[in-house]
């Protein structure tokens, strides 16, 4: 399918599913009427996610693997991953501190006007954090096909990384064609993600029909000031970001950021970073990016460079603290900013994940962790721009590790022939 032509399906499919959500809340005699409507689309919802889902660890295992067998030493892999590790770092920092600034300047959480729910409520999201010791452990897979049942990303890129190096070491023996045979399956996991990714304009108008037919268009309303700030929040890091890139790539990275609008898009309209991983692959080779820089930063920014989730708790956390009228000196707000870089890394599969680490930091710092439940109702919509704005600073962070790599081949023409490819493929 032409990939201009999807987006704009998948951008009809989000305001159909708005339009016939809405629909379906306004209609539906109760409550549990809505939800069993709802339940419908979520159906169609988890059958895209479980095909998503599908082809995630294997497309890692296999370009990863392929990648490391590449570089050949350890040497090469921490020369990359000590570089990529520090752009994660610095965007994190900037991230969480950006979210600082300007909950501080927008007080989202003043004057809130909504009632705040009791202790007991926000129990099982502080019983299902993730600590540090627990996170360190939940690296190192105990078993690869476990890891990969439950498409743990850190663990597969953990084992990827001692397969490819071993496969690197030996490959002018026996094990030449294992590497042939893993490398000739990138192709081919491409295409499948191509197939699938035929489905996603499906996909999408069912994750957004869903979440309007229960929540309906009202909770926007309540707490339009919170979201409204959140998303000009997100807009400013977003210019933070492209213009960090702008400093290594130039101009390009506004060609980068066009490139990558699609699984950007699929990020946003099904909140789910999952979703946009393999289209984000695509993008990024075919923008010139080195498919070995690709297969081995990409899978680990997707545990170590969440932009969107940072600023998300920086911002909510104390959204939580003004609503209960709770204070934080700069001081503790600093604390917090360096608490929430540390916690935050140990939860890239964790469902709800930003939740999961402000329920757990909040008490640190003698807040409820019950005001979670605050931002719960509204938390998709909020999700949907973080999953993009995850997506986004993966894309850039990659690019920017494969020109400091001299891994990075655009050529003057690149808008030219990129708008001939797209010629080509409506007309097939």
């Amino acid at each position: 399918m032409n990939l201009n032509k999807q987006t704009t399906w998948i951008v009809v499919a989000m305001i159909m599913g708005v339009a016939v959500g809405y629909g379906c809340n306004v209609l539906s005699a109760s409550p549990s009427a809505a939800k069993d409507i709802a339940d419908c689309f979520a159906l169609v919802t988890d059958i895209f996610l479980r095909l998503i889902k599908m082809i995630i660890a294997p497309l890692i295992f296999a370009t990863l693997v392929s990648g490391m067998a590449g570089m050949g030493d350890a040497r090469t892999v921490g020369r990359i991953g000590g570089k990529a590790l520090g752009w994660f770092l610095m965007a994190s920092l900037t991230s969480l501190a950006i979210g600082l600034v300007f909950a501080n300047l927008f007080q989202p959480g003043a004057n809130v006007g909504v009632p705040l729910p009791d202790l007991a409520a926000a129990a099982t999201l502080k019983n299902s954090s993730l600590n540090i010791r627990d996170f360190i452990t939940h690296v190192f897979p105990r078993n690869i096909f476990e890891a990969m049942a439950t498409n743990e990303i850190l663990q597969i890129l953990v084992f990827s990384v001692f397969f490819g190096l071993a496969l690197g070491s030996l490959k002018d023996t026996k094990a030449r064609g294992l590497i042939d045979v893993i490398e000739g399956a990138v192709p081919v996991m491409l295409k499948v993600t191509d197939y699938v990714m035929r489905f996603a304009p499906v996909g999408v108008f069912a994750a957004v029909a869903n979440v309007v037919t229960i929540q309906g268009l009202g909770i926007l309303m309540v707490y339009g000031k919170y979201a409204g700030t959140f998303y000009a929040t997100l807009f400013v890091l977003w210019a933070v970001l492209i213009g960090a890139g702008f400093l290594v790539l130039g101009a390009n990275v506004f060609r980068l950021v066009r490139e990558v609008r699609q699984p950007m898009l699929v990020g946003f309209s099904t909140a789910s970073s999952e979703a946009a991983y393999p289209r984000v692959m695509e993008k990024l080779e075919g923008f010139g990016v080195n498919e070995r820089i690709t297969g081995f930063v990409l899978p680990l920014g997707y545990s170590f460079n969440l932009d969107g989730s940072m600023i998300y708790t920086t911002f909510a956390a104390l959204f939580i603290s003004q609503a209960y009228g709770l204070p934080l000196t700069m001081e503790q707000q600093i604390v917090m900013l360096l608490v929430l870089m540390v916690s935050s890394k140990g939860i890239a599969g964790v469902p709800r994940s930003s939740l999961v680490v402000v329920a757990a930091v909040l008490p640190m710092f003698n807040l409820p962790e019950e005001g979670v439940l605050l931002i719960m109702g509204i938390d998709h919509f909020l999700d949907m721009g973080r999953t993009a704005t995850n997506v986004l600073g993966n894309a850039i962070a990659t690019t920017v590790v494969a020109k400091w790599e001299n891994a990075l081949e655009i050529s003057d023409e690149y808008e030219a022939d990129s708008r001939t490819r797209e010629t080509s493929a409506a007309a097939e």
